[in-house]
């Protein structure tokens, strides 16, 4: 007993020292937040943007976010929306005379480079100077530094130039090896989603889209490199060919870059260009902290606003986070903005490659609900295609960069049989007493028969012949004009806009701009929902959050990036009922 007691009393002890030491640490980080002195711009200011973290469509600025999040031990996620704010602001603060991009890698679509590019384009429009450096240039990094008026590298750095493409893995033979049979029901030649479970290399069509899609955000790339930097289209993919990259030399010789010099080197470049003695230090103000500078020239209050919706990931049913296009998340949003009377435009920002069909159908409902009262202006980010199509479809008006994907208007459904699994891997086995003729339809313990094939069939037809309607009437097209076009089919934005899937090039701040001029608005203020979690909740979500949470949490503490993949498979694992999602992800190396 004398033992039970002392155990008891130090796991008392423990959980009050824990408990004094979480409010100790809340009551720190509150302090924190809320007694920051606004941030000094001095006079022939640089500003500072390392772009070296993953960027989305908006972060969560609060200081929980990263110390709850499970990714505190690396650089924080940066909001699209905030860099551009604040390259608008940089534009024209008097203080701040240029900006040096130090690159690295960069974790962002070629659409929402396109969109920083775009903003750095215009900040150069004030007569204000862009210097890139790098120890490393990756194509992406390369693509941002591009639009700077003089590019420079380490002697000894790494520059990879090498053109794009994409890789699929299949797992039939796989599956098979374990006994398992992933039974397909599709609507679309094009939907290659389901690919990677029936063969073992690509059909003519995946092969055909796939290289429609890839070939046009190459050219996106190649077509803004060749502007920025003076040099022909074809010169640039020789260089691509013949990995000219590689020998800093060629590079030179090229005019890829404009010269190799060492970090303390480019500072001196910089006092140069400034006007600064060498012996001083240079003023300068990271992008990271100049979010807090105040803005000289502040807009006359209106209470007229322009909603931004924000919708990114994968479609889920029911009620996720952020990271997610939740049904109940994303259609409260859209009522809330539809009902208030001070909003008067609503930019639906979507940033997925789909997911459940009925979650897709259920925010369709809330944005045409919406369209009927208000204008309506979908933003689509680096990808919105598939179900993130099928919820952008009721919008007025839809833009979307050269860059974005988009399309995929197709659907299937995925079955898995694992009778072999279990009876021959296992020796598990299966009987079945049922009381109606289709009352074990679906089972997974033994495969779909003809008739049960041909009612999933008529499903997944019925799905698609819905969605393709829903296009036709949000676009002003007949439904053969879209069925053409459909299919499963992904396209890039330069090809959507010829074939009326959207109505013009732009990024989120081009979007809300249509927007309020649809609107009739000259004065408003921006409002972003959902609303992001406060702290507290974010808190209690931590300590009282199950099993399965916390180590999901763990695994993305561990596997940093790679964690995305591991998000993948439990996406793939959790798909139940028709799905409406892109093929797969692309990335750009």
């Amino acid at each position: 007993m004398k033992n039970f007691l002392s155990s008891l009393l130090a796991t008392i002890t423990g959980l009050v020292i824990m408990t004094i030491l979480v409010f100790l640490i809340f009551m720190g980080i509150v302090a924190a937040s809320t007694s920051k002195d606004p941030v000094e711009i001095k006079e022939n200011s640089l500003l500072v943007a390392k772009f070296n973290a993953q960027i989305l469509d908006r972060a969560n600025e609060d200081p929980f976010a990263l110390l709850f999040s499970g990714n505190f031990m690396y650089d924080e996620v940066m909001g699209l929306n905030q860099i551009l704010n604040d390259l608008e602001k940089a534009k024209t603060d008097d203080n701040i005379e240029g900006i040096f991009m130090k690159l690295g890698a960069v974790s962002a679509g070629i659409a929402t480079l396109g969109e920083i590019r775009e903003a750095m384009l215009d900040f150069k429009e004030s007569g204000k100077f862009i210097y890139a450096y790098s120890d490393a240039y990756t194509q992406k990094s390369y693509y941002l530094a591009s639009v700077a008026d003089s590019i420079f590298m380490t002697p000894e750095g790494m520059f990879l130039f090498n053109g794009m493409s994409a890789q699929v893995m299949f797992y039939r033979k796989a599956l098979e090896k374990v006994g398992v049979e992933m039974q397909v029901i599709r609507h679309g030649s094009y939907k290659g989603a389901v690919e990677p479970f029936l063969r073992d290399d690509l059909s003519e069509e995946n092969r055909e889209q796939i290289e429609g899609y890839v070939g046009a955000l190459w050219g996106k790339i190649i077509d803004d490199i060749s502007v920025s930097r003076g040099l022909s289209a074809e010169k640039l993919n020789q260089i691509a060919d013949d990995l000219a990259s590689l020998d800093s030399d060629q590079l030179l010789e090229t005019g890829m870059i404009d010269g190799l010099i060492y970090y303390d080197e480019m500072l001196t470049l910089m006092k140069e260009k400034l006007g600064v003695e060498e012996k001083d230090d240079l003023e300068a103000v990271s992008l990271k902290n100049y979010k807090d500078a105040p803005v000289k020239e502040k807009k006359e209050y209106s209470k007229d606003k322009v909603a931004v919706i924000y919708a990114m990931g994968t479609v889920v049913d029911g009620n996720a986070g952020e990271g997610y296009i939740s049904s109940e998340r994303i259609s409260k949003a859209i009522r809330k903005a539809r009902r208030d009377k001070s909003v008067k435009a609503i930019v639906f920002r979507i940033n997925s490659g789909g997911g459940s069909g009925s979650a897709s159908d259920v925010i369709h409902r809330e944005v045409m609900l919406a369209a009927k009262e208000k204008v309506v202006v979908a933003s689509m980010g680096d990808v919105a295609a598939s179900g993130g199509y099928y919820i952008a479809a009721p919008a007025d008006t839809i833009l979307a960069g050269q860059g974005t994907i988009t399309g995929s208007i197709g659907v299937f459904g995925l079955f898995p049989n694992l009778q072999k699994l279990m009876n021959d891997k296992i020796g598990i086995s299966t009987d079945v007493v049922k009381t109606n003729e289709n009352a074990n339809l679906l089972t997974t313990m033994d495969p779909l028969d003809p008739e049960e094939r041909l009612i999933v069939q008529k499903m997944i037809d019925d799905f698609y012949i819905n969605f393709v309607n829903i296009v036709a009437d949000g676009r002003g097209k007949s439904y053969d004009e879209i069925d053409a076009i459909a299919g499963g089919r992904v396209w890039a934005g330069s090809d959507a806009l010829e074939l009326g899937l959207i109505d013009m090039y732009g990024g989120l701040e081009k979007s809300i701009e249509v927007a309020a001029e649809m609107a009739g608005l000259e004065n408003y203020r921006i409002q972003s929902l959902p609303r992001l979690e406060d702290p507290m909740t974010a808190i209690m979500n931590q300590l009282t959050g199950n099993s399965m949470v916390r180590t999901n949490r763990i695994l993305q503490r561990e596997l940093g990036e790679e964690y995305r993949h591991y998000k993948k498979i439990q996406e793939i694992r959790n798909m139940h009922g028709i799905q409406a999602i892109m093929p797969y992800e692309i990335e750009l190396h």
